[in-house]
C-alpha cells in the first residue's frame, strides 16, 4: 500500500482542522499558505477572542444557515460542537459557555487557538509552508495529480481546498479558492457580502454615531413587506448600522439590494412595551413633569444621543412644555419609538464583512465525504462552499466540522 499525500490549500479553521485529521488518517500531509503565518481571521474572529461554536442542538443550527443548511447534516453528524470542545480541552484549551450560547475560549484570546493547531499540526508531522501560495491543481487521467505553487510542483493523491471566502482579504481570504475550483469545473455561486454592516440613505445623524442600543425589536422591510424580524442590539456607525441584528439581516438585505428592491429597516425602540403600554407610559409622563420642556422629558425616554434626531423627526419643538403636547404630536411621538425607519441605501465592502455568502455549489460536493463530484481526489472544506450562517459560532463550527471530515475522507482513501 502506498502511503498517500494530501496537500491542503489554505490554513484557516477548516484547512488546519482538515490537515490534522488526514495526518491522523494516515496520510502525509502538506499545508499550504500564501501568508507568512496561517490563522490570521481566526485571530481576529470574535473581536479578537473567536467565537468557536455554539450549544444549539443539530436542528437548530443548521436552521441558522437557511435553505443550505441541510449540507451540513452529515459533517455535524460525525464532528460536532461536543467533539469540537472535546478536542480544545484534550489539547489544553478549556472553553466557556456565554450567553446566547456561545462558546470562547476561556483565556478570551483568539490566538491561543492558533497555538494549539500549531503544536498538534507539529505533533502530527503535517509539513506546514508558509509564503507558498497554491497556483494550479494538476490534474493526470481525471484525478488529482498534483498542485503547483510559487515554489514548483507538489505530487499527490489528493487535494483539499480550504482558501476561505472573500471577507477580511487583509487576513488572505482574497477568493483565490473560487478561481481554483472554478478551472476544475465547478459552478461557483455569485459571492457577496454576509454579516456586513448597512449603509443608511443620507448617512447616520452624527449625533447618533457610536450609540449602541440593546433590547430592541429590528424588523427587515423589502418593498415594504416584512421579510424577518430580531431583537437584540444594534450600533450605529457613520455609513449606517452595524451590531448582532443588523448582521444577522443582512443576508436578506444585500439579496433584494442587488435586485434593486426597495430595502427599510423599522426600528421598535421600545420592544418591550405595547403601543397601548407605551402611550399610557407618556400619558403619565407629560401630565407628572407638565411644566417640563419636552426635550428634558424625551431624556428620560431615550439615549441622551437619539433625542435630538426624535426632535429633528418628530417636529415636536424641544422647548415646548410637556402640558402643552397635543394627543396628535403624543401619536406621532408613539409612533417614532415603536418605528423609527431607516432607509437601508447599500452595504460595506468584504473589507467588513464577517464572511461570504456564495461559492462553490453544493450539488456539485458529496456532503458524505466533501469530495467534488467533478474531479476525483478534489475536497472542498469551510467558507468556500456556498454556506453562510448567522452569528453566533456558527460559520467556524461549520468550517471545523467540513475541514474535519474533508482530511478524514481524503486521508482515509487507499491507493496500490
Amino acid at each position: 500500500m502506498k502511503r498517500q499525500t494530501v496537500v491542503v490549500i489554505g490554513g484557516g479553521a477548516a484547512g488546519l482542522m482538515a490537515a490534522g485529521q488526514a495526518a491522523i488518517a494516515g496520510a502525509r500531509v502538506i499545508l499550504l499558505e500564501k501568508m507568512k503565518r496561517p490563522g490570521r481571521k481566526i485571530c481576529i474572529s470574535g473581536k479578537g477572542r473567536c467565537n468557536i461554536t455554539n450549544s444549539a442542538p443539530v436542528t437548530d443550527f443548521i436552521e441558522h444557515f437557511g435553505k443550505n443548511g441541510r449540507f451540513l447534516r452529515q459533517a455535524f453528524s460525525r464532528f460536532f460542537s461536543t467533539e469540537l470542545i472535546t478536542f480544545f480541552e484534550e489539547n489544553g484549551l478549556p472553553v466557556s459557555l456565554e450567553r446566547g450560547g456561545r462558546y470562547f475560549p476561556t483565556s478570551g484570546k483568539a490566538p491561543d487557538i492558533l497555538k494549539i493547531f500549531l503544536t498538534w499540526l507539529t505533533q502530527l508531522n503535517v509539513e506546514i509552508r508558509d509564503s507558498c501560495p497554491a497556483k494550479d491543481i494538476l490534474v493526470t487521467d481525471g484525478k488529482v495529480s498534483g498542485v503547483t505553487t510559487s515554489r514548483g510542483n507538489i505530487d499527490c493523491d489528493s487535494v483539499i481546498i480550504t482558501t476561505g471566502g472573500a471577507s477580511y482579504p487583509a487576513t488572505g481570504s482574497t477568493g483565490d479558492g473560487y478561481t481554483l475550483a472554478k478551472k476544475m469545473g465547478h459552478t461557483i455561486v455569485p459571492i457577496r457580502p454576509a454579516l456586513v454592516p448597512l449603509e443608511v440613505k443620507g448617512g447616520i445623524h452624527p449625533a447618533l454615531v457610536g450609540l449602541e442600543l440593546r433590547n430592541i425589536g429590528v424588523q427587515l422591510l423589502i418593498n415594504e413587506k416584512k421579510k424577518q424580524q430580531l431583537f437584540g442590539e444594534l450600533h450605529f456607525i457613520k455609513t449606517g448600522v452595524s451590531g448582532p441584528t443588523i448582521l444577522t439581516l443582512s443576508g436578506d438585505a444585500v439579496d433584494a439590494l442587488q435586485k434593486a428592491d426597495k430595502v427599510h429597516l423599522a426600528i421598535d425602540l421600545k420592544a418591550a412595551l405595547s403601543e397601548q403600554k407605551l402611550d399610557a407610559r407618556l400619558i403619565r409622563d407629560f401630565q407628572k413633569r407638565t411644566k417640563e420642556h419636552f426635550g428634558d422629558v424625551l431624556r428620560g425616554l431615550l439615549p441622551a444621543q437619539l433625542v435630538p434626531l426624535c426632535l429633528e423627526q418628530t417636529n415636536i419643538p424641544a422647548n415646548r412644555l410637556a402640558g402643552e403636547i397635543s394627543k396628535k404630536e403624543r401619536k406621532t411621538l408613539l409612533h417614532w419609538l415603536k418605528d423609527l425607519r431607516l432607509e437601508v441605501s447599500g452595504y460595506r465592502s468584504f473589507k467588513e464583512a464577517i464572511v461570504t455568502a456564495g461559492g462553490v455549489m453544493l450539488k456539485e460536493v458529496n456532503p458524505r465525504t466533501m469530495e467534488s463530484e467533478i474531479i476525483p481526489g478534489l475536497y472542498l472544506a469551510g467558507e468556500v462552499l456556498d454556506l453562510n450562517g448567522n452569528t453566533g459560532g456558527y460559520n467556524l463550527q461549520a468550517a471545523f466540522s467540513t475541514g474535519w471530515l474533508a482530511g478524514r475522507s481524503a486521508g482515509d482513501v487507499q491507493s496500490t
